[in-house]
């Protein structure tokens, strides 16, 4: 946490800008909306991902008004899929506070999560740049598309990483790779020093969601979710997928059985921890993040020695090590 604190209070100008462009787009002479918005901004995330775009402009350029707008206008958009998350979960707590579908119902909370759509979309208008405003509607697409394949999986049973990693490049990397390339953008940057960073962010993206689902295995003390979570919504992440795909099948069958089956109670949600557990899933996961550290390591390296590129390193630990 100390990592990200410390990139958090380097780029504290930009934050507070951006933050005070998100407040001012969300404004509107509506009681209810204003309630709403104004009680949902006061617990802000982590925001790695206005911090991505930032620290983009910054290792290419200056921050100017069109990389917060383009910050603002990410950040809008991450903040409408959790609210429609929520709805479509059916969670009641987030960020350790009820969730506007849990207080208000799943109408006003859909509604709440169109307004953060449509202005995330003004924002990037602001900015000028037509591949900023492409790729956020592009990528308001490609969020879709991952939730979708994430249902499919569970409801069709995909035991293959391949099918698992696709589903998370569109559901969390996409947004990732789009934090990079609209702060590079915002400043000009040549797309031949955006490509590289893209992957960079993929690569990010990628362990950010594969961190998280480890903590499905985890405790829950800190993280703020029950255990299980996931596997109770039919969800079968990178420590369980290594698990049935490695372990002798005397033990892997009857784990698939009770997978396809669902409708698990707490007791079998807690054979199917156990089991990834016991057959490495939890390590086997670690070493695949640590991998894409190292080739993200790699592709720093290619650039100058900067402030930017030491915060894109600490970020890569922060998320890797974190415990929430």
């Amino acid at each position: 946490m100390e990592m990200l604190k410390n990139i958090q209070e380097r780029l504290r100008p930009e934050l507070l800008e951006m933050n005070a462009i998100i407040s001012d787009s969300l404004n509107t002479s509506n009681h209810l909306m204003n309630s709403i918005v104004s009680s949902y901004l006061q617990k802000k995330g982590k925001q790695i991902r206005p911090i991505l775009v930032i620290l983009s402009a910054r290792m290419f350029g200056d921050v100017n008004p069109d990389v917060l707008h383009a910050g603002a206008a990410l950040e809008m958009l991450h903040n409408a899929s959790l609210i429609h998350d929520d709805v479509v979960d059916e969670t009641s707590l987030r960020r350790g506070v009820p969730t506007i579908n849990s207080s208000w119902g799943n109408h006003i909370a859909v509604l709440v999560g169109d307004f953060f759509v449509s202005n995330a979309l003004a924002a990037g208008i602001r900015t000028g740049h037509l591949s900023i405003i492409s790729a956020l509607s592009a990528l308001g697409k490609e969020l879709s598309l991952g939730e979708i394949d994430q249902i499919c999986n569970a409801r069709e049973h995909h035991f293959d990483e391949e099918s698992y990693f696709m589903m998370i490049r569109k559901k969390t990397a996409s947004l990732f790779m789009n934090c990079v390339r609209m702060g590079a953008e915002a400043v000009n940057a040549p797309e031949e020093k955006i490509k590289p960073m893209e992957r960079y962010a993929e690569l990010l993206g990628l362990c950010f969601q594969i961190k998280d689902d480890i903590f499905d295995y985890l405790s829950d003390e800190k993280i703020g979710k029950p255990t299980g979570n996931d596997l109770r919504e039919g969800k079968v992440t990178l420590p369980l997928l290594f698990a049935v795909n490695n372990a002798p099948a005397s033990e892997a069958e009857p784990m698939k059985t009770l997978i396809r089956r669902g409708d698990l109670t707490t007791e079998e949600i807690r054979t199917l921890i156990d089991f990834a557990k016991r057959n490495g899933g939890i390590e086997y996961s670690f070493e695949v993040m640590r991998r894409m550290q190292a080739e993200a390591s790699e592709i720093l390296a290619a650039y100058p020695s900067s402030d930017s590129s030491d915060s894109f390193r600490e970020i890569f630990e922060f998320i890797i090590s974190r415990d929430f």
